[in-house]
């Protein structure tokens, strides 16, 4: 080369250098094509100057027409890979007066075509020709290098700000927006898809979709499966696709899904940053989920603590089994709560007040039986997400059904039953909950009915089921405090010795059990039975006047006499109290003793009354 050619180099190099210091310029590579033309055209005097890329998934031409040649394919076939400059016209290009070719390795990246006077080329030789397409070459090798430098640092420094992002959050919906985000900055001509494995039905517009296991997508399921990224080429659909595993500490949580256009290869460096950013995206995702897990495993543990700490605060068992209605209807959005008690013998099932109303109706009727049948046999809880009896001609009002078995000390002593009209409306972590409440609980059902038995036992005549004499006493007194005036009166069964040495004792107490069923259909529901002791009964009316209590006591005298057998007659003494007396109890209770004295000794199966130191029979 001349001196003027050597200058010609040196400018070209220099116009390049300034060209790299303008950092805007660096953010479009079709601007800097663009420019890097014009210095060509300018050190050149050429009048046009056309760029060509040789891709062959997508070839490029920058220059005034910015038109790919249709036979590109052909032009690159005749171009020699031993020769750079070309000064003959090229078949397709013939308005094109000089071809310089850009290559590396014998590998043609492309060419700079240029248009002007045959003479002002004809000055300059081969030898700074082959140095200008070295120059450029370089120039463009530099300019990429330089770019990919700084889109990784701007991609790092992204995949930095989405990392402080993912872990600043701990919403699912913010996580994955954010993934979608990031790839739509970086990635903008490409196509993504999150491929989730779990249910998503409300993350709005962003590109997701479930992650189907029996699916066709063979290479996602793989990604999935094995935690590595897989890829599927397509040369007929020009484009390369990239499955990345969502990967988290304890597992898989989905498939991101990059489709590159264009590409037969999907590029190894955007491998690493899609990997990383998934990796990132798999552990925040997996951090959301246990976030969410604990904050309902924290809800569930209030439930159960609070149920517990309710139940063990001595409710009545109504109360008891309506507190629990409530707690599961609140927390499951249940629609219908049953509690059904079963007989010693599976038999019978009783519903236990506080279940909801369905269960006392007819139709829960083909319910229970269908659970009670299922728990009876397998003695395993029930989770049914879509129920309907084949044998049922009728459509079934409620789908989902959860049945839990009330086991205490080994032995099934029921079941608990929630249900609701939509099919699959429970989760699974809804049924594990049920099962952990139920099992808090059957102690406190069980503790409840025993405590109400017990205190049936004490108030209550095991023969009879008459009230307690200490009992009677209780409601006597309470009722001289708050009544206006109350009807006493004892019963005697006549010659009830009779009866025990004529039929036997066994006989003797059912003479009693058949008077005391005659007391409990005479009385009203607010009246009080009571066995005294032995043979002798009592009755009290409280807010009775003494003529409604006489008119009682003789009604209960005749159908002693015409309903017992054997037969039998009872004698009766009566007292009574008004507000307008000041008496005691024990007074109270001496004057019908000695009215039932007086009946016995006058004859008995009559009524005495015994009141203001009179007496009447």
């Amino acid at each position: 080369m001349n001196q003027d050619e050597r200058q010609m180099i040196i400018n070209l190099k220099s116009y390049f250098f300034d060209l790299i210091q303008i950092e805007d310029s660096l953010l479009n590579y079709e601007e800097i094509i663009k420019a890097m033309l014009e210095i060509i055209k300018k050190v050149t005097c050429a009048a046009d100057a056309a760029y060509f890329s040789n891709n062959s998934w997508h070839p490029q031409l920058f220059g005034l027409e910015d038109k790919v040649p249709s036979n590109h394919h052909i032009i690159m076939a005749e171009l020699s890979h031993q020769k750079i400059v070309y000064r003959q016209p090229i078949v397709g290009l013939e308005e094109y007066d000089l071809l310089l070719l850009l290559k590396t390795d014998d590998k043609i990246t492309g060419w700079i075509a240029l248009k002007g006077n045959d003479d002002s080329f004809n000055e300059l030789s081969d030898c700074v020709l082959e140095k200008l397409s070295e120059v450029s070459l370089k120039f463009l090798e530099k300019y990429r290098q330089l770019m990919k430098t700084i889109s990784d640092k701007r991609r790092y420094k992204q995949l930095y700000r989405v990392t402080d992002k993912f872990h600043s959050s701990m919403n699912m919906n913010d996580v994955l927006g954010e993934i979608i985000f990031t790839l739509q900055e970086v990635y903008p001509s490409f196509t993504y898809y999150l491929l989730l494995s779990h249910d998503n039905h409300h993350h709005g517009d962003l590109p997701i979709k479930d992650l189907e296991y029996d699916s066709e997508n063979t290479a996602a399921m793989q990604a999935y499966v094995t935690g590595n990224c897989q890829f599927e080429d397509s040369l007929q659909e020009k484009r390369s696709i990239l499955y990345t595993p969502l990967k988290g500490k304890q597992g898989v949580y989905g498939v991101l899904q990059v489709i590159a256009p264009n590409t037969l290869l999907f590029p190894n460096r955007e491998v690493e940053f899609i990997t990383l950013l998934a990796n990132t995206a798999g552990t925040a995702i997996e951090n959301a989920q246990l976030y969410q897990q604990s904050k309902r495993l924290i809800k569930d543990l209030q439930l159960i603590n609070e149920t517990s700490h309710r139940l063990n605060s001595n409710l009545r068992l109504t109360e008891t089994m309506s507190f629990i209605t409530e707690q599961i209807i609140r927390s499951f959005d249940a629609e219908e709560v049953g509690f059904i008690l079963f007989s010693e013998d599976f038999k019978e099932s009783k519903i236990l007040k506080g279940s909801t109303g369905f269960f006392l109706q007819k139709e829960a009727e083909s319910y229970i039986n269908h659970i009670k049948g299922k728990v009876e046999i397998e003695k395993e809880a029930l989770f049914i997400g879509d129920f309907n009896q084949q044998d049922d001609p009728f459509v079934m009002q409620y789908k989902s059904i959860m049945a839990v078995p009330m086991i205490q000390s080994g032995v099934l002593k029921g079941i608990a039953v929630v249900m609701h009209s939509l099919p699959y409306h429970f989760s699974f972590e809804t049924f594990k909950l049920l099962q952990s409440l139920v099992h808090h609980s059957t102690l406190a059902f069980t503790n409840s009915m025993l405590r109400e038995e017990l205190e049936r036992m004490v108030v209550t005549d095991h023969l009879t089921k008459l009230h307690s004499r200490s009992y009677l006493d209780d409601k006597i007194h309470q009722s001289m405090n708050e009544d206006h005036e109350g009807t006493f009166m004892m019963v005697d069964i006549d010659n009830f010795k009779r009866i025990n040495d004529t039929f036997g004792h066994q006989v003797g107490d059912d003479v009693i059990v058949q008077v005391a069923n005659l007391i409990k259909s005479s009385i009203r529901g607010t009246d009080i039975g009571a066995r005294w002791g032995g043979e002798e009964l009592a009755i009290y009316l409280p807010g009775v006047s003494l003529n409604a209590g006489l008119i009682i006591a003789e009604r209960l005298v005749k159908r002693v006499s015409e309903c017992t057998e054997p037969q039998v007659t009872i004698s009766c003494g009566i007292s009574h109290w008004d507000r307008g007396i000041q008496e005691s109890y024990a007074a109270l209770f001496k004057r019908a003793d000695h009215a039932l004295y007086t009946a016995k000794q006058s004859g008995k199966n009559q009524v005495v009354v015994k009141e203001n130191n009179s007496q009447y029979k």
